[in-house]
């Protein structure tokens, strides 16, 4: 039979494949609509399960807040190519998905594959979609938070989502404000809230590796004539207990008195030798403790200082990050 150009643009309208595609399948389905539906559903499942060894590493997260009852979330759509990740189309069909979750807010991942978009379920739909576009596209993640507040945030054109439940203390410009501290999660990666989550082992291979890699850098230092970094003793306030603190405090009174400085000043010069040594002696807590590093926003603060500064009781009850 004849397939005319209004049945091509009607299947395509109806499943969104291409002109190619959808005439095809209405040559092979002889041009029934719901057998060449029904084709084309199988072509991509076809089209799938060639290409389920493929890496996807490119694609958009996407946030959604739901301010009056305290929920946000995380959905992140991922494709094989930053081509497909700037689609339109691609685009459209990873917030149809978050409208989903958000509508529904499923717990897990294996829920919002489960619950239904358009005709089929989510998982179905990407199958679907796989075969439309000829790349693998998965819900590569899927992550919910509840709180008293919740502040969002999407950077570097939807590759990086951020969550963060919060108390602002009651103080007026919160949400802007825990908008910037979610901002510094994505561009500084921390992984946990505070020191007091690390495991002891952790802390112990770290430390070693710490050491060895600044005693790497300094010989390259050394050889190009650079100002030598300090060796770490620590690495983390984990380590620093008052008995070790007490015995640096005397090292550096003992410093001070051989370079002959009057004791009379100590008091003034021993906080910010206390100050660099803690600084020199936490690069664990800075590069994976969000309220240990130094504020994005403020290089001259924590993000713990920035937010008591913000409010006494400001507070990030906890967070989440996802990257494409």
């Amino acid at each position: 039979m004849t397939i005319t150009a209004a049945d091509v643009n009607k299947l395509r309208k109806l499943t969104g494949a291409g002109m190619m595609d959808c005439k095809k399948a209405l040559v092979e389905a002889g041009g029934d609509i719901e057998a060449a539906i029904d084709y084309l559903r199988k072509k991509g499942q076809k089209i799938a399960a060639k290409r389920a060894d493929r890496e996807t590493n490119e694609g958009v997260v996407i946030a959604e807040t739901l301010p009056e009852s305290g929920k946000g979330l995380l959905v992140s759509v991922s494709c094989e190519t930053d081509f497909v990740a700037k689609n339109d189309d691609f685009k459209n069909f990873a917030k149809s998905i978050a409208g989903v979750a958000k509508a529904n807010f499923p717990s897990a991942k294996e829920g919002l594959l489960g619950l239904t978009l358009g005709d089929n379920t989510v998982a179905e739909a990407l199958v679907e979609q796989t075969g439309k576009i000829g790349e693998k596209i998965d819900l590569s993640n899927y992550e919910v938070m509840e709180g008293e507040k919740i502040a969002s945030y999407i950077h570097a054109g939807s590759k990086i989502g951020v969550l963060v439940n919060y108390k602002d203390g009651g103080k007026e410009g919160g949400e802007a404000f825990f908008k910037g501290v979610a901002m510094h999660i994505a561009a500084m990666k921390p992984t946990i809230l505070s020191y007091t989550e690390f495991d002891p082992e952790f802390i112990a291979k770290e430390t070693e590796a710490f050491r060895n890699q600044i005693i790497t850098e300094n010989e390259e230092r050394t050889r190009l004539g650079k100002h030598l970094k300090n060796v770490p003793d620590y690495v983390s306030k984990v380590q620093l207990t008052p008995e070790v603190m007490a015995q640096v405090e005397e090292k550096i009174k003992a410093e001070l008195k051989a370079e002959g400085k009057p004791e009379h000043i100590w008091d003034k010069i021993l906080p910010g030798k206390l100050e660099r040594y803690v600084a020199d002696n936490t690069l664990l807590d800075q590069e994976h403790c969000l309220l240990d590093q130094f504020y994005a926003l403020d290089g001259d603060k924590t993000v713990a200082a920035a937010l008591k500064d913000f409010h006494n009781d400001a507070e990030v009850v906890s967070f989440k990050r996802v990257a494409i």
